[in-house]
C-alpha cells in the first residue's frame, strides 16, 4: 500500500505546502491565511526549526513589496496616461500594500522554507513513512 504519487513544486508553494513532503499545509484554510501551523500532518516537519527561523522571511516579504510597489507605480503610470500626481500613486501603493499584506506574510514564509533553507529538501517518501509510523502507534494503543 505505497503511495508513490508525487506533488510537482508549483504546486506545492502555490498552495502552501511542506517543503520536506509538499503534501502538509502550512497555514489554516482561509482567505487570509494568517495561522501557520505548528508541524507538518504528513511528515511531522517542525515548521520552525530554531529560535527565529522566519527571520529570513522578512527579508523575502521585503523583496516582494518592492517589486508589488514597482509593478504598481508603473502600472499606474500607465493606466492614468503619465499622471504626476503623486496622491494618486500614494493611495494606489498603500492601498495595495495593505491588501497584499497576508499574501506576503503567507508566501515570504512559504518561499523561504523551499529555497532559501539549505538543510530542507524535498523528500518524496517521508510522508509514507511518518504515515506507517502514526498507523504502528495507533495500533499499539
Amino acid at each position: 500500500m505505497e503511495n508513490k504519487e508525487e506533488v510537482g513544486q508549483w504546486y506545492a508553494l502555490v498552495h502552501a505546502k511542506c517543503a520536506r513532503c509538499r503534501k502538509g499545509r502550512m497555514f489554516e484554510p482561509g482567505v487570509f491565511k494568517q495561522k501557520m501551523f505548528i508541524r507538518c500532518e504528513y511528515c511531522d516537519l517542525f515548521y520552525e526549526r530554531h529560535p527565529g527561523y522566519f527571520y529570513v522571511a522578512m527579508y523575502v516579504s521585503y523583496a516582494l513589496n518592492v517589486a508589488e510597489v514597482i509593478a504598481l507605480a508603473i502600472a499606474t503610470f500607465v493606466l492614468s496616461g503619465g499622471s504626476e500626481n503623486v496622491w494618486l500613486y500614494l493611495a494606489v501603493i498603500l492601498t495595495f500594500t495593505i491588501l497584499l499584506a497576508p499574501f506576503n506574510f503567507c508566501y515570504s514564509r512559504v518561499l523561504h522554507m523551499h529555497f532559501l533553507d539549505p538543510g530542507l529538501k524535498y523528500q518524496p517518501d517521508i510522508a509514507e513513512q511518518a504515515h506507517q509510523i502514526k498507523n504502528e502507534k495507533s495500533v499499539l494503543r
